[in-house]
């Protein structure tokens, strides 16, 4: 029985010749084998020069080109990759001039004073907050707190406050923190606090005042670091709102008092795609000329080897 629909006759077709056909997968980007015993040099030369393999290698030349043109290169980060064990990489690359600024939020704070106090952090929230001691370490409070009231006099922000005090008190793993290696080398660690937020708002030694005053300072100077991104890389790693947030007004603000922003690269690094990093550091930031990417990935495995891929192209 015949259809009552037509068809279409595909033996009249035009083909064309696939040797002269233009595509966008040849094998001279394929993946390279490993062999055991080989260098990481080798394995970063094996990846495929395809997609987010080529995203890659772009990005790693952006930061090595930044570090060798001794432009602006700023790490933004949320508390996750503290969490996950990237304290000694994140510290190895300031102390190693990759990264010339760091910006936080305030749960940064807590995982790094903590990891510098006692070698741990990260408690159980299920089990502390069934048991209404959730957030409750007096030692975390008591020293964050502490050194946010005496940075006030001192006309310090917050990270800065943090830095110094950490390295003044010579805690038995300030080695390990962060803002203790921003300190130690002279580099601006901003904080960027949003009230509530942070376990430490939960303490009678809370100054609300002094918190938003040496936040606001961060602020300032999170804004003079981005008035000198032009030709460098901001890097977000892990910070999902408040970062994003924070860089968006910041390069509107140098933008509006003249400064030429334009050119850069922006990359963000989740391990989720999120709505307001693609928009507010991959996409906005960049139509002016720059470039933005995505890495998505575990923050305990991509950020080493990114790190890695860095330091090989530097050395």
């Amino acid at each position: 029985m015949k259809s009552r629909f037509d068809q279409i006759d595909p033996r009249k077709i035009k083909t064309v010749s696939l040797m002269g056909r233009k595509s966008t997968v040849g094998i001279e980007d394929f993946s390279k084998t490993y062999a055991k015993g080989s260098t990481f040099g080798d394995f970063y030369e094996a990846i495929p020069n395809i997609l987010a393999g080529r995203d890659f290698r772009n990005i790693v030349q952006s930061i090595v080109a930044a570090f060798q043109e001794k432009r602006m290169a700023v790490l933004a980060m949320g508390a996750h990759p503290i969490k996950v064990g990237l304290n000694p990489i994140i510290s190895n690359l300031i102390e190693r001039g990759v990264f010339k600024a760091v910006a936080m939020n305030g749960a940064c704070i807590i995982h790094d004073v903590e990891v510098a106090i006692a070698g741990q952090t990260s408690e159980d929230v299920a089990e502390e907050l069934d048991q209404g001691t959730f957030g409750m370490a007096s030692e975390t409070a008591d020293f964050i707190n502490g050194a946010i009231r005496e940075g006030i006099p001192r006309g310090l922000g917050l990270g800065e406050s943090l830095g110094r005090k950490l390295l003044d008190e010579n805690l038995p793993y300030a080695g390990l923190s962060i803002m203790a290696a921003g300190s130690r080398v002279g580099i601006p660690i901003t904080v960027h606090v949003a009230i509530g937020t942070d376990v430490i708002h939960m303490h009678p030694s809370t100054d609300g005042a002094a918190i938003g005053e040496e936040s606001y300072r961060d602020f300032k100077i999170f804004s003079s670091i981005i008035s000198k991104l032009e030709g460098g890389v901001y890097l977000n790693l892990g910070s999902a709102v408040i970062l994003p947030e924070i860089f968006l007004k910041a390069l509107s603000l140098v933008r509006n008092l003249g400064h030429r922003v334009d050119h850069f690269t922006t990359i963000n690094m989740d391990f989720l795609q999120h709505y307001r990093p693609t928009v507010n550091v991959v996409n906005r930031p960049t139509r002016k000329g720059g470039k933005g990417y995505s890495l998505i990935g575990h923050h305990e495995i991509m950020f080493p080897l990114l790190a890695a891929a860095v330091m090989e192209k530097i050395d």
